[in-house]
């Protein structure tokens, strides 16, 4: 399934296998690692969400997001992640370990599109409705998709970055996955605009940190070293970007000297906006992805229609507009 911009999806699921009961009344929310069984005994609706993973305020506020919305439709809901986002396999358990468990439905962000195919496999021959939040799983089997759209946000980046360091110059990225949609779909917007509309920007070097902080800092550091007029440096997520500023206070860099954009917020990027070590970065909505999907989670389990793509928006922010409160609105500690 290719998920693209809204484009309306009627979910018309086995009615038989998708009557819930008792969904009204407080929701239940079940911690990281609980050992409910889940399912349907109780009566109440459970869907279970299974992360990239935890150990960023990203995921924690997509996890919060999840939480509002389960409180507010009276569902019960599992947020369960691995500890790093390269632990594909330690993510594929945790998704047979909720299959296993009959929710309702299911909400997934592939770390691997393709390794997770077949035990998505699995949830559609038990009739349980999946949908995903972030990155897709590759095949037919996910219904809908809450999430950035990462070529736009790249994009953005790209223009931002752009004009920082005057239309011209060496830049590079720091990329967090070649492999997962979210990384694929920001570096290549990043890219494509700036082959696009700047030709006097040449990309001189793309490399990839995982997403740890410490082994993107290495690479920064080494691409600084490689490319003395570097201009500037994309980090696609939280853990590229904060490797880079890393990087920056390591070597004793001047504050400004080399133009750092990131991804996502957090409480040490936007220490390092402030602090003039930044010059600013995208950020999403992970609240709104997380309330997105368990609402698309809810009505794809009652069988209604939910849409394909729900793109719930890239946004930049510098030292100028963090305070501004539609921006504040979407940036987490």
């Amino acid at each position: 399934m290719r998920f693209g911009k809204k484009t309306a999806f009627a979910a018309l699921m086995a009615a038989s296998a998708l009557v819930m009961a008792g969904c009204a009344g407080g929701g239940d929310i079940i911690e990281e690692g609980g050992t409910d069984g889940g399912g349907s005994n109780d009566g109440e609706m459970y869907i279970a969400l299974v992360s990239k993973g935890f150990q960023h305020q990203f995921w924690q506020a997509v996890k919060k997001g999840a939480e509002q919305k389960a409180e507010e439709l009276g569902v019960k809901i599992t947020f369960e992640g691995p500890a790093a986002e390269t632990e594909i396999a330690q993510q594929l358990e945790m998704l047979t370990t909720a299959i296993d468990k009959n929710p309702d439905a299911i909400a997934y962000a592939a770390l691997d599109p393709e390794a997770c195919v077949a035990p998505l496999e699995q949830a559609k021959s038990k009739d349980i409705p999946v949908v995903y939040f972030d990155a897709p799983c590759n095949g037919d089997v996910g219904l809908s998709l809450s999430a950035t759209d990462g070529k736009v946000a790249g994009a953005l980046a790209a223009e931002h970055m752009a004009e920082l360091i005057g239309g011209e110059g060496e830049v590079a990225i720091v990329g967090h996955s070649q492999i997962n949609s979210t990384g694929v779909e920001r570096r290549d917007g990043f890219v494509e605009k700036i082959e696009a509309d700047y030709p006097n920007i040449e990309i001189v070097d793309i490399q990839y940190g995982d997403g740890d902080h410490l082994k993107s800092a290495d690479i920064a550091k080494a691409m600084i070293a490689a490319y003395p007029d570097l201009k500037g440096i994309y980090g696609t997520n939280e853990g590229s970007a904060i490797g880079v500023v890393n990087a920056v206070g390591e070597l004793g860099l001047e504050k400004g000297k080399l133009t750092i954009v990131g991804f996502d917020s957090g409480s040490a990027q936007l220490e390092a906006i402030k602090n003039g070590t930044m010059a600013g970065a995208i950020t999403q909505d992970p609240i709104g992805i997380g309330e997105q999907v368990v609402q698309a989670a809810y009505d794809a389990a009652n069988g209604d229609a939910v849409e394909e793509f729900y793109d719930t928006g890239s946004y930049w922010y510098d030292a100028t507009n963090m305070e501004d409160p539609d921006i504040a609105a979407v940036l987490y500690e």
